[in-house]
C-alpha cells in the first residue's frame, strides 16, 4: 500500500512539474522549461508527453540533437501519441507520420515538399564544380570598372539609328520586291549581329570588338544614398549608410561590392587565431551573436559608442541569418572594418557558412536585396574570417567552444587551414559548434554537431595555454549572458528578443586593461521589426533539412565506427 501511495505521489508531483514547465514555455523561458520537464521525467519516465514537450523546448534553443532524442523516446513509449509524432515529423522526417496517418493531406504535402527540397539540394551538389577547380568569384569583379550588361538600357545613338534604318529597309523590300526579300533580310540580320557583337564588346570589355577600357558602373543620377569617394571608406560614409539602412533604403551595389571586396583582402591576410593587444588604460568590447538584428546593432553603438581605434570591438560570429536585416548588419560591420581595421575585429560563427545561410535566410535575403553574385561572394569571404582571438594573452574568445581532446594549444588553432566550409568534425568544427555543460568531462552535443564540455575541460585548456578566461557566444541566454565553469567561462549573446519571440536580453562585455576584468552590460530589444525574418523554407521544412543532414551524418558515423559529434 505505501508503494502505491508513493507511486501516485510521484505521478502527481510530475504532473505539477509539467504544468510549471508549460508555464515557463509559454513565458519563453525555455531553459527553465527543459529543467522542469526533466524533473518530471525523473519522477515518471514512462510519460510520452514529458519527452515530447521537452523536445519542442529543445528546438526553441536550436538544440536539435537533444530534440531528436526526446522525440524518438516519446514515440518509443507511445507510437500513436500525436504530439510526439508531430514533433518527430518536424525535426526528423514526415514519413513516419504519413505511415500513421495515410489519409492526412497535410502530412502528405509536407512529405512532398521535403522530398522536393532534398532532391534539389542533391542535384545542386551533383552539378557543383569540384572545390579544386573553382575560381574565386572575386577575381571576376572590379568594382572600379564593372561593365554594363546588355540588359541595361544603354545603346549608342549610332547603333539605334542603324537598327531603325535596317528595319525600315527590310519592310520596304518585303512590300516592293518580295522575291529578294529573303536575301536582303539575311543581310540585315548579319549586320545586326555585327552591331550586337560590337555593342556587347564595348559594354563588357570582351568579345569580338573590344574597347580598350570597360565602362564604369555608373551610379544612377537619382540615387540619393551613401557614396564612397575613391577607395577610402570614411566615417561619414558609414554614418550615412547606417542612416539609410535605418530608413530601409538600399546601398548601391557598386559600393556594396567595394566594401565586401576590400574586407576580403583584409581578412585573407589574417591568421586563423588573431592576437589583440589592448594598451593599459584602454578598453575593448566583445559582442556575441547579432543574427541580422540591425536595429539592436544600432542600439549597441548608441549605448557603447561607434567602433573606432579608441573604442574597438570584437563581434564574435553569427552576424547573419534569422533576422530580417542581415545584409545591413554585415555591410555595416564590414564597412567599419574597411574604415579602420583596428576598430573592429570579426570572428566566424557557425552561421557564416553556406549550409546555414541556405536554410536560415541570409542567402535568400542577399539574392533579393543584392544579387546571385553576392551570394557567392559572401560565402567566399566568410571562409576568410578568423576562428578565434586572444586578448592580451589572457582571454580566449571563440564563437562556439572547446575540443574533444585535451592538449590543444593556441599554435594548433593558428595552424588551422580555415579557408573552406566548416568540416563535420575536428578542431574547426568544435570551435564553431561546441557548448559548455554543467557536468565534468565531455558529452554528446545537444545540437547534434560538435560536443558538450565541462568545467574540467575548460580549466585544463586555460592552464595548458596560460590563459585566464574563455569568452564564447553561440547560445541565447535569458539575461544576455551566463557565467559558468567556476567563473572561467562567459557566454555572451547580443541579439535581444531573439527571432522577435524569445524575450531574452542582449549583452556585451567591456574589458579594461591591464586587469581585463569583464564588465557585462545588458540591454533590452528595441522596437521589433515589422518585417518577418527571411526564411526561404517553411519552418518545419527548414528544420527537417537540418535534421536530415545530421541523421545522414550519424548513419555514416555508425557505419564507419566513428562516434557522433566529432569526439
Amino acid at each position: 500500500m505505501p508503494n502505491m501511495e508513493t507511486e501516485n505521489s510521484s505521478v502527481s508531483r510530475a504532473e505539477e512539474l509539467k504544468a510549471l514547465a508549460n508555464e515557463a514555455f509559454r513565458a519563453k523561458k525555455y531553459s527553465q522549461a527543459i529543467d522542469l520537464y526533466s524533473q518530471a521525467i525523473e519522477l515518471n519516465s514512462q510519460n510520452a508527453v514529458y519527452y515530447a514537450n521537452r523536445a519542442f523546448a529543445h528546438t526553441k534553443l536550436e538544440e536539435y540533437g537533444s530534440a531528436i532524442q526526446d522525440a524518438s523516446k516519446a514515440i518509443e513509449i507511445d507510437p500513436r501519441y500525436p504530439k510526439a509524432c508531430f514533433t518527430y515529423q518536424i525535426f526528423v522526417t514526415p514519413v513516419h507520420v504519413k505511415k500513421l496517418s495515410p489519409n492526412d493531406p497535410d502530412a502528405a504535402q509536407k512529405v512532398k515538399e521535403c522530398e522536393k527540397a532534398v532532391k534539389k539540394l542533391k542535384f545542386e551538389e551533383a552539378i557543383a564544380v569540384p572545390e579544386s577547380e573553382r575560381h574565386s568569384v572575386a577575381d571576376s569583379i572590379d568594382y572600379r570598372s564593372i561593365g554594363m550588361s546588355p540588359s541595361s538600357s544603354f545603346v549608342s545613338t549610332q547603333a539605334a539609328i542603324l537598327a531603325a534604318t535596317a528595319t525600315v529597309v527590310v519592310a520596304v523590300v518585303v512590300m516592293v520586291w518580295p522575291a529578294v526579300a529573303t536575301t536582303v533580310a539575311g543581310m540585315v540580320v548579319a549586320v545586326l549581329m555585327i552591331l550586337g557583337a560590337y555593342w556587347w564588346g564595348s559594354c563588357s570589355g570582351s568579345g569580338v570588338f573590344t574597347k580598350s577600357r570597360k565602362l564604369e558602373l555608373e551610379v544612377e543620377p537619382q540615387y540619393s544614398g551613401a557614396r564612397i569617394e575613391g577607395d577610402v571608406i570614411t566615417l561619414d560614409f558609414v554614418k550615412k549608410m547606417m542612416d539609410d539602412f535605418k530608413n530601409q533604403k538600399c546601398l548601391h551595389k557598386r559600393y556594396a561590392f567595394q566594401i565586401v571586396l576590400q574586407t576580403r583582402e583584409m581578412l585573407r591576410a589574417l591568421p586563423s587565431l588573431v592576437d589583440i593587444d589592448i594598451p593599459d588604460g584602454k578598453h575593448f568590447t566583445v559582442c556575441g551573436d547579432v543574427h541580422g538584428q540591425f536595429y539592436d546593432l544600432l542600439n549597441i553603438f548608441e549605448l557603447n559608442g561607434l567602433p573606432s581605434e579608441e573604442n574597438p570591438y570584437l563581434f564574435n560570429g553569427d552576424f547573419v541569418d534569422r533576422g530580417s536585416f542581415s545584409v545591413e548588419v554585415i555591410l555595416t560591420l564590414f564597412a567599419f572594418k574597411c574604415m579602420c581595421p583596428s576598430a573592429i575585429y570579426l570572428s566566424r560563427g557557425n552561421h557564416e557558412s553556406k549550409s546555414m545561410n541556405k536554410i536560415y535566410g541570409f542567402e535568400g535575403e542577399v539574392r533579393s536585396k543584392l544579387s546571385e553574385t553576392f551570394v557567392e561572394l559572401f560565402a567566399e569571404v566568410f571562409c576568410f574570417l578568423p576562428l578565434a582571438h586572444v586578448l592580451n594573452q589572457k582571454v580566449f574568445v571563440v564563437h562556439g567552444g572547446l575540443f574533444s581532446v585535451d592538449g590543444v594549444k593556441l599554435s594548433d588553432i593558428k595552424a588551422i587551414d580555415r579557408f573552406c566550409e566548416p568540416p563535420e568534425e575536428g578542431l574547426m568544427c568544435e570551435l564553431l559548434w561546441s557548448d559548455p555543460q554543467p557536468l565534468p568531462g565531455r558529452g554528446p552535443s545537444k545540437r547534434g554537431v560538435g560536443l558538450s564540455f565541462g568545467a574540467d575541460v575548460t580549466k585544463r585548456f586555460l592552464q595548458d595555454n596560460s590563459l585566464d578566461l574563455v569568452v564564447r557566444s553561440h547560445e541565447v541566454k535569458d539575461e544576455g549572458y551566463e557565467i559558468e565553469h567556476d567563473g572561467k567561462l562567459i557566454t555572451v549573446f547580443s541579439a535581444p528578443n531573439y527571432c522577435d519571440q524569445m524575450g531574452n536580453k542582449g549583452a556585451f562585455i567591456r574589458f579594461e586593461a591591464p586587469t581585463l576584468k569583464p564588465n557585462i552590460v545588458t540591454f533590452a530589444a528595441v522596437a521589433p521589426s515589422t518585417m518577418p525574418p527571411w526564411a526561404p523554407y517553411p519552418f518545419y521544412l527548414s528544420q527537417c533539412l537540418v535534421m536530415k543532414a545530421l541523421l545522414d551524418e550519424k548513419k555514416e558515423d555508425r557505419g564507419s565506427g566513428k562516434s557522433p559529434g566529432g569526439s
